[in-house]
Order: structure tokens, then sequence, then C-alpha cells
């Protein structure tokens, strides 16, 4: 064998050795990220379902949400820490769906419409305090994924799961 031969033979197997360390990376990188999103998937459901957020929920169904900031700020603390509280979490959702963190059709399946009618109980004061204070972002990601959702249920309502898979 001459040597040009042999270092044909070594370029030829770094090559391939290059190319085959690089699929394996590409590959770790996406499962990776995709153990990542399940993780959170399953985090945000369990979030669903803790006492704490279910105590929002009813307290946002059954509570008179305020018009104006100087209202929200009569409020016994209890009452302007629950409204904060539950408006920072949907805030939160829309971030984590906004970045893709995890998928609208979680929340679309498991808040659904609430998370609609819970905007528009917010909304009006969430107007005044962002003009008000000012601050424009206030709200911005709670009230993306409310109309979001919103659209999606308008232009492509779902068929409940247990009509679809009979």
């Amino acid at each position: 064998m001459t040597n040009d031969l042999i270092a044909l033979i070594a370029n030829i197997a770094l090559a391939l050795s290059f190319v085959i360390g690089l699929v394996f990376g590409i590959a770790q990188v996406r499962a990776a990220a995709r153990d990542r999103r399940e993780r959170l998937t399953l985090e945000t459901l369990r979030e669903f379902q803790a006492r704490e957020f279910l105590d929002l929920m009813y307290f946002v169904m059954n509570q008179e949400i305020p018009s104006v900031r100087e209202g929200m700020l009569k409020q016994p603390a209890d009452t302007q820490i629950n409204l904060m509280q539950f408006a920072q979490i949907m805030e939160s959702l829309g971030i984590l769906v906004a970045e893709r963190l995890i998928n609208i059709d979680l929340v679309d399946k498991s808040l659904g419409s609430f998370v609609v009618t819970s905007w528009d109980k917010y909304k009006v004061l969430f107007y005044d305090i962002r003009e008000k204070t000012p601050d424009p972002y206030l709200g911005e990601y709670f009230q993306w994924l409310a109309e979001k959702i919103k659209k999606r249920m308008e232009m492509n309502p779902r068929k409940p799961f247990h009509e679809s898979h009979k």
C-alpha cells in the first residue's frame, strides 16, 4: 500500500466517524428536548390538579373581578393575592405555550374555555391597569393565550375525546 492510499483511507474513516458522531449528537439533543417537554407537560398537568390551583379556579369563577385598579386595591389582602396569583399562573402558562415549551393542545384539552372565560373576567381590570400604570405588558401572555384558544375553538372546534374514540 502506498502512503497516498493509507492517507485516503484514514481521511475517509475520519470523515465517516465525524458524520456518525454528528448524527448521534443530533439524535441526543432531540431526545433531550423531547424528554424535557414531556417532563414539563406532566408537571403542568399535576399543577392543574393541585388543590391550590383548584381553589384559585373556584375563586375566579365565583368572584366579581374589579374593573379598575382602585377597586382591586380596596379588596381584602387575600382577595388581591388570589387575583394576582391566578393572573400570574395564566401569564406563566401563556409564556410556556408561546415559547413552545408546552403544547397548546395540552392547555386546550385540560383548561380550554376556562382560559377564555377567565380572561374575559380579567381584561377590563388589566386594560385599566395597563393604561394607568402605564404597563402595556401586563397580562400580555394571558391575553394572547386566551385569544389563541378562543380562535382555535371557533375555527377548528374539536370533538370530545369520548365521542371521537368510540
